[in-house]
């Protein structure tokens, strides 16, 4: 496989949005359906929901890896702390970057973040303006500048 970025390699960018919040699920749905990289946006509403999906369990057999994951911190049944926590544990999916993506401006909540081995901090925008400068921000720089690991292929050593 080549290491190429999204763009590059001219296919829809796959992203993994967790969210319980409707009305953000809509706003960030439309932020990136606005964007100039094709996308394919998939939404889990919880924490346990979002590692069935990366998981790939049961009904979700068939979903595609994310090359990045937006992540709540909020969230009903498991929390973004833990999805997070979990997420880096698990060698077949920690180096998928995770931008956390909430309300809190809390200083805990950023170092926590980051400490959890997050790959970005973003504040939710009060307006939609401003979520569509973001969604242009990430497409700009993880879909166009930065060669993500699931372009990059594990080459068995030489032993010639």
């Amino acid at each position: 496989m080549t290491r190429e970025t999204i763009e590059a390699q001219a296919r829809p960018a796959e992203l993994l949005l967790v969210e319980d919040n409707r009305g953000d699920v809509i706003l960030t749905t439309e932020a990136f359906r606005s964007a100039k990289i094709a996308n394919n946006l998939s939404v889990a509403a919880d924490g346990e929901q979002a590692l069935a999906m990366l998981r790939r369990e049961a009904a979700y057999a068939d979903q595609a890896r994310p090359d990045l994951i937006l992540l709540d911190l909020n969230l009903p049944r498991m929390d973004g702390r833990e999805v997070l926590t979990a997420l880096k544990a698990d060698p077949d999916l920690r180096r998928i970057p995770v931008i956390v993506m909430t309300s809190s401006k809390s200083d805990i909540d950023v170092l926590s973040a980051y400490d959890l081995r997050a790959s970005g901090y973003v504040i939710k925008p009060v307006d939609f303006g401003r979520l569509q400068e973001i969604v242009a921000s990430l497409e700009s720089f993880w879909f166009s500048v930065v060669v993500l690991s699931g372009a990059c292929a594990i080459e068995p050593a030489d032993t010639a």
